[in-house]
């Protein structure tokens, strides 16, 4: 795919969250469907769940892992936590399998387009931070390698 082509499908994938959280009623349910899209996740090889992978500046745990190169980077992440295994569900649903390019040329106008930084406490806004920050420096570095 190309930058321009992966620049669209992450606006697709963006619209399809805020379509998604729109037909969805009060906080309680959007809660319930973050739970229910983080129990989808891939779950990480317990040798893949180690301190390299800990994402940092996250009350729970979280790792993640990337692959790829700067054509493609792929995303697998976990936590011991269900609604910030949403998170992240909804994290890779937009970013993973996208070029690096497009990566670093978007920014998660659905985080606040749904409201969510305003239902999450502090603690879980700076890890969702701390794991659009991982994303970004993940495809920086695959940009520099070529």
């Amino acid at each position: 795919m190309s930058s321009g082509a992966d620049i669209a499908a992450i606006e697709d994938a963006q619209k399809a969250i805020i379509d998604d959280f729109a037909l969805l009623g009060d906080w309680s349910e959007r809660y319930q469907f973050l739970i229910d899209l983080g129990r989808q996740l891939e779950k990480l090889e317990s040798d893949q769940r180690v301190e390299q992978n800990l994402l940092h500046g996250c009350q729970s745990q979280v790792w993640v892992i990337a692959s790829g190169d700067a054509e493609q980077v792929q995303f697998k992440a976990e936590s011991d936590a269900a609604i910030v295994s949403g998170l992240i569900a909804l994290m890779l649903k937009v970013y993973s399998g996208r070029s690096a390019e497009a990566i670093l040329a978007s920014e998660p106008v659905f985080i606040e387009q749904i409201g969510l930084h305003k239902h999450l406490s502090a603690t879980r806004n700076n890890g969702l931070g701390a794991l659009y920050q991982r994303i970004r420096a993940e495809a920086a570095a695959r940009l520099v390698k070529g």
